[in-house]
């Protein structure tokens, strides 16, 4: 994530950013130029010739996007993607739902940054990309996917309760992001994993097609197998194919975006950053030399400061060689 400033005033500006503190100046992120801009009173500036304004979501999702004045209410590039939300009068619901939009337009970025397809509904109704962002609060929900449907609990927005089911799950890490980030390799895995790749991914994770319900009673039965931390990311990767391909696909998110990150604050090197071609074997070799020493030097300043490490994984080498194959996907050689 870049580092962004008011065009206005100079002042620095987060990405969620839909209101400059020191200038006061209304503010929207365009997607095609990844930048912020300054708005006039009517929340709609011109780029490039291009009258522009606020998404139709601005109040109810949070979101800071704009999307091309066409004298409708119009939703941005993310917020499109989100099939189900909850009722205007569920206000509890709605901040939820405002904090979810916001981890999700992270996600959309990184996506669009890496040249990954965003294939809607819309335009394929059977399999393509939607989001169901739901309340657990009177109904069940369970987060996950099926089919390019990723449905989220909105109860996972809620500090208190994502912490105890960390706990409870004895997991090292768990946030709204994370959770968007794993849920979207599953669809990831439908649209990169094709007959040319499928063997590789067969050497690496397993059959896909071995069966989910056996796995998962098998899973919150007996646990992972001894000794998993040598192959495996997390020991819900551990579970299915499946499974562990979404834990793989995340961690890449999480590498390239935290990477992305620390260039723009000269944390890392220029080269990291996400609009840089890191082709196959030769740019994750380059990732890797860039990430250990960037996650020990972080964890080292979270703890300085008393806090857990900041990315408490270790990556085995066999780790490595899932989230190299997660590249070459992403970013093959040719």
């Amino acid at each position: 994530m870049r580092d962004f400033l008011c065009r206005k005033c100079g002042q620095t500006l987060s990405f969620e950013n839909s209101l400059c503190l020191h200038c006061h100046s209304a503010l929207g992120y365009w997607l095609p130029t990844r930048t912020i801009y300054v708005l006039d009173d009517e929340g709609r500036t011109q780029i490039d010739g291009h009258l522009v304004e606020r998404c139709a979501n601005n109040k109810v999702a949070q979101c800071n996007w704009l999307v091309s004045w066409t004298g409708v209410p119009t939703l941005c590039e993310s917020c499109r993607l989100t099939r189900t939300r909850p009722a205007d009068t569920d206000t509890d619901a709605l901040a939820e739902f405002g904090r979810a939009e916001t981890a999700k337009r992270r996600l959309i970025l990184e996506l669009d940054q890496l040249g990954l397809p965003i294939i809607g509904r819309e335009e394929n109704p059977t399999t393509g990309l939607a989001f169901d962002l739901l309340s657990s609060a009177e109904e069940s929900v369970i987060t996950g996917h099926a089919n390019g449907v990723i449905t989220l609990d909105l109860a996972e927005g809620d500090d208190v309760h994502r912490e105890q089911m960390r706990v409870e799950l004895d997991e090292p890490y768990r946030t709204l992001l994370g959770h968007f980030r794993h849920e979207i390799g599953h669809f990831y895995q439908m649209v990169l994993i094709t007959d040319e790749t499928r063997p590789g991914y067969e050497a690496l994770f397993g059959n896909p097609d071995d069966d989910y319900q056996a796995a998962l009673d098998r899973h919150y039965s007996e646990g992972a197998p001894a000794g998993w931390k040598q192959s495996y990311v997390s020991s819900y990767a551990t579970m299915h194919p499946a499974e562990d391909f979404a834990e793989t696909f995340a961690h890449y998110l999480h590498i390239r975006d935290t990477l992305d990150t620390a260039a723009a604050f000269a944390m890392a090197p220029a080269g990291s950053t996400l609009d840089r071609v890191l082709p196959g074997d030769v740019g994750f070799d380059k990732l890797v030399e860039w990430w250990l020493p960037l996650t020990w030097a972080l964890n080292q300043i979270n703890r300085s400061m008393g806090h857990p490490d900041l990315y408490p994984f270790v990556l085995a080498a066999p780790v490595l060689d899932k989230i190299r194959f997660v590249h070459n996907l992403v970013s093959p050689t040719a």
